[in-house]
């Protein structure tokens, strides 16, 4: 419904600008900083020389190491129903067990160091990467805190009265950023760049958009890093020919308010704070060199932590009997609320996160192998829940049911199948397609898990075409 929406009003926005180019402001014009104290006043950067020099060459070396190292990836994402690779490299690290999800892509957090988690990383450097992102991630939190506090301050003398929703949202606003998602763009490879549509601000890295799948009201923080590639030809002569990054930055579907655009240096860091990501949107202003960023974020993972999604298998798989004698299978209970969670979670397992995965290759462990194990335990409560399927199926087979009971049961579950066979079709497509095939073949898409009709290892068929067509007949006959 939000992408829909959003895109009706893009094309009214557009239909009713006409070849007409509304007003933006950069430093050069008169009437800048007003426009940016007033309209903007939620938009701080904090510049270079606010960040300790140690952590500046710590995070600059990190940015190199996961380039070097080939940990920096195109997604290949879904936008309005189709696949699309984007065109800048990243990767995200966080917090252990942590996701992150955009366009229809769960991100697997690269874990960063933390006390008792024994990560193993596929290289030093690459652990030492993963440790700066740590330490920028704390730095940048409380540079957040602080500017918060002064924007609380703020708050209190224009708002005398809202000292408790001051309060409420600086707390909110104030948790620390469990991921961040690194970017990479290099202009001199991303020659289908769009140009800005609204204000004519130049060419865009990063189109109009708000960050996705945040907790509501946190701050996003972002340190940027653009440098001279002096590993091309004559890159001595192209230094004299620089153009900057800027951020640009305007009020969600407002044509009134002109939009503001900011240069970017090597080492500055911006912050949208507390609801500025909400109100607003920002893009990213291609300049001349090829520039890394950080993005630091509250990511929402109430429904998107390794930690939740077991809770949920523990909840599914407590309704499977397993003899301890001779591995006999039965279920506990055929109340219809508890098999259709039951075939909620399974579904749930199996396209947010084993097909997610897998999805994106083995780029994984070009990082660390953090996910696998995490990931094979996930495929074995999958292969059970599978098993409770076969099982529950096998059960509406037999006579002893009444018309009534047995029309809830297959009322409950038929379409919790047609859905698992519909994803399951399109997630296959979608590993075929012709961008799939295009990227290094350590990062192609793996349609898995994924297996024949006659691998009777496997409790179910992968098409479930028949079974749901036998389904739809029991329900006629009840």
């Amino acid at each position: 419904m939000y992408k829909s929406t959003q895109l009706s009003e893009k094309q009214k926005l557009l239909q009713q600008l006409g070849d007409v180019q509304l007003q933006h402001f950069t430093p050069e014009d008169d009437g800048f900083l007003q426009l940016w104290s007033t309209k903007y006043g939620k938009l701080v950067i904090r510049e270079a020389d606010q960040t300790p020099a140690e952590l500046h060459h710590a995070i600059q070396n990190a940015f190199h190491t996961l380039l070097h190292r080939d940990c920096l990836f195109q997604d290949l994402v879904q936008l309005k129903g189709k696949d699309l690779l984007t065109p800048v490299s990243r990767i995200l690290i966080g917090e252990p067990g942590f996701t992150y999800k955009y366009l229809n892509t769960r991100l697997f957090a690269v874990p960063w160091p933390e006390d008792g988690c024994g990560i193993t990383y596929s290289t030093e450097d690459v652990s030492d990467a993963c440790k700066a992102f740590h330490d920028l991630n704390t730095f940048l939190h409380l540079q957040t805190i602080d500017e918060l506090k002064k924007l609380e301050k703020s708050r209190e003398r224009t708002e005398p009265s809202s000292d408790l929703l001051v309060e409420v949202s600086f707390q909110e606003a104030s948790r620390c950023f469990n991921v961040t998602l690194i970017n990479y763009m290099n202009p001199k490879t991303m020659s289908y760049l769009k140009e800005e549509p609204y204000f004519g601000m130049g060419k865009m890295a990063v189109s109009w958009h708000h960050d996705e799948n945040l907790v509501e009201g946190s701050t996003v923080a972002v340190y940027n890093y653009n440098y001279q590639d002096r590993s091309t030809e004559n890159w001595e002569e192209k230094v004299k020919d620089v153009s900057k990054w800027h951020v640009g930055l305007k009020i969600a579907w407002d044509i009134e308010t002109p939009g503001l655009a900011l240069p970017l240096n090597p080492g500055d860091s911006y912050f949208m704070l507390d609801n500025l990501n909400t109100t607003h949107q920002h893009c990213v202003l291609a300049g001349s060199e090829p520039r890394f960023s950080s993005t630091h974020r509250v990511a929402e993972c109430s429904t998107g932590t390794f930690s939740y999604i077991q809770t949920r298998c523990k909840r599914a798989l407590e309704n499977l009997y397993m003899a301890p004698e001779c591995g006999e299978t039965k279920l506990q209970s055929l109340k219809v609320d508890v098999l259709q969670q039951a075939e909620e979670i399974h579904n749930e397992v199996e396209f947010e996160w084993l097909r997610q995965f897998w999805f994106q290759g083995n780029r994984y462990s070009k990082c660390s192998d953090y996910w696998l194990p995490w990931m094979t335990k996930l495929e074995e409560q999958w292969r059970q829940m599978e098993t409770m399927t076969s099982l529950l199926l096998k059960e509406l087979e037999k006579d002893c049911w009444t018309g009534e009971d047995k029309y809830k049961i297959l009322q409950c579950i038929t379409p919790l199948l047609a859905e698992r066979q519909d994803l399951r079709l399109q997630w296959r497509k979608r590993c075929r397609c012709s961008l799939a095939k295009s990227l290094p073949v350590d990062q192609r898409p793996r349609c898995y898990p994924y297996w024949e009709d006659d691998d009777f290892s496997m409790p179910m068929p992968f098409d479930l075409s028949k079974i749901l067509t036998k389904l739809e007949c029991l329900m006629e006959e009840d």
